[in-house]
């Protein structure tokens, strides 16, 4: 019976744990909400731009992903997926700053 319990704890926490890396940090997916993101995007599924995931995904061996994807934030763009957006460019968001847009490309990268 301790066993189980046990188990059970364990599964738990490290459901917990996985869901709190997940959702990255608060600050960034408020900026993200505040910039209009979730209009094109969700972390789990394509909308207008590619899912969170799949962004993470493509980026996960890219130590420079981080800055990469700030700047791409910041001054928007497009190409780089077009078989998903059909061409719709990314809009840009001139008003962030450097530093929250690397916050909130962390927090996608984390996805």
């Amino acid at each position: 019976m301790k066993l189980k319990f046990a188990v059970a704890a364990a599964v738990a926490a490290l459901s917990l744990s996985s869901l709190a890396h997940a959702a990255g940090d608060p600050k960034a997916e408020a900026l993200m909400k505040q910039s209009g993101c979730f209009a094109c995007h969700a972390v789990d599924k394509k909308v207008v731009g590619p899912s969170y995931k799949d962004v993470a995904k493509r980026y996960k061996s890219d130590k420079a992903a981080a800055g990469k994807l700030a700047d791409k934030i910041i001054k928007g763009g497009a190409g780089n997926w077009n078989a998903v957006t059909g061409g719709v460019p990314m809009t840009p968001h001139p008003q962030l700053s450097k530093a929250d847009a690397t916050a909130m490309a962390k927090w996608v990268l984390a996805q």
